[in-house]
């Protein structure tokens, strides 16, 4: 679903993209409050406002996951459906160097190769497009900033989206009041068929996510950051198949780095998920011979996921 999101704004056209997505901020609370209150999960919220610095995080988070959400939707309603595809191709990259840089993490030599062949294809993409990726970046970087607050935040992902959407949800519905009063809310000018698209937005974003939600408690987490890179596989292939943007020599060749990189860090993170299980049913044999004490479980979580973190929201 995720990947089929560049087939899905197009239709909203000709809603801007910030009434696209306010429309979205405001159907989306709507959409996962009415799951909240169905699933009864509602303790947190009061536990969240007796914490301010968890609030100010969530703040941050609703800000820079609106600045992801906005340009997404202008990139894939003005014909850059690769270049978008591209920023979350290169998130893991970018979420290892935030890792390094803001959190002092130690790279293991592989993945250090892995951020070396990404920043190299950022420069051969520049010349490619003769310019800086720019829709890539501001994608890669708001998304693995997201996820960095998320991490802080540590909360669930509908509660999460749903305290979002709740500070979002002032400033998306005062805008589209503004744009109705000047006669410019398509939603009111362009028939019920269009208003529902808009409207559908808010399960469009909510659904992803409760599934994502559900498959995340049931399939190991190697195979759930695997399965991550089908969203930007689909929407790379829907902008060059479907869309027909072009591909021109440079720009393959850059994309080939970037998938290279990600190639090593798959391999290094299999790698070290298949050792730690190595030594976990070794230290697990010593003990059924008495040579050791009980070794407490290892669950998927403390294994090295094979490709970028499992996230809450896509674009």
């Amino acid at each position: 679903m995720w990947g089929l999101f560049p087939l899905y704004f197009p239709l909203l056209k000709p809603a801007g993209p910030f009434e696209v997505l306010a429309h979205r901020m405001v159907w989306s609370l709507l959409v996962v409050a009415l799951a909240l209150l169905v699933l009864r999960r509602w303790r947190w919220a009061g536990e969240l406002l007796r914490q301010p610095r968890r609030l100010a995080l969530i703040a941050v988070a609703a800000a820079v996951i609106a600045v992801n959400w906005g340009v997404y939707i202008w990139a894939v309603n003005n014909d850059r459906v690769v270049e978008a595809s591209l920023g979350y191709f290169i998130n893991p990259l970018v979420t290892i160097a935030m890792g390094v840089l803001l959190l002092k993490e130690r790279l293991r030599p592989v993945q250090w190769a892995a951020v070396g062949v990404g920043a190299g294809a950022v420069v051969v993409l520049t010349v490619g497009y003769g310019r800086p990726p720019w829709i890539s970046l501001i994608l890669a970087f708001s998304f693995a900033t997201y996820g960095l607050v998320k991490k802080k935040v540590n909360l669930g992902g509908l509660e999460s989206l749903a305290a979002e959407t709740a500070l979002q949800f002032l400033p998306a519905t005062g805008y589209l009041i503004w744009l109705a009063s000047h006669g410019d809310a398509t939603i009111l000018t362009e028939g019920p068929g269009h208003a529902a698209m808009l409207a559908g937005t808010g399960l469009v974003t909510a659904l992803p996510l409760i599934c994502f939600g559900a498959a995340a408690i049931r399939v190991p987490l190697s195979t759930l950051g695997l399965l991550q890179y089908l969203a930007p596989v689909f929407q790379f292939l829907l902008g060059v198949l479907y869309f027909g943007e072009a591909m021109p020599p440079e720009r393959w060749a850059g994309f080939a780095l970037v998938w290279l990189a990600l190639s090593l860090l798959t391999w290094d993170a299999l790698r070290t998920a298949h050792r730690v299980r190595t030594e976990l049913n070794r230290a697990n044999a010593a003990v059924s011979t008495g040579l050791l004490d009980p070794v407490p479980p290892v669950r998927d979580a403390d294994v090295v996921a094979a490709g970028p973190d499992p996230v809450d929201t896509r674009p």
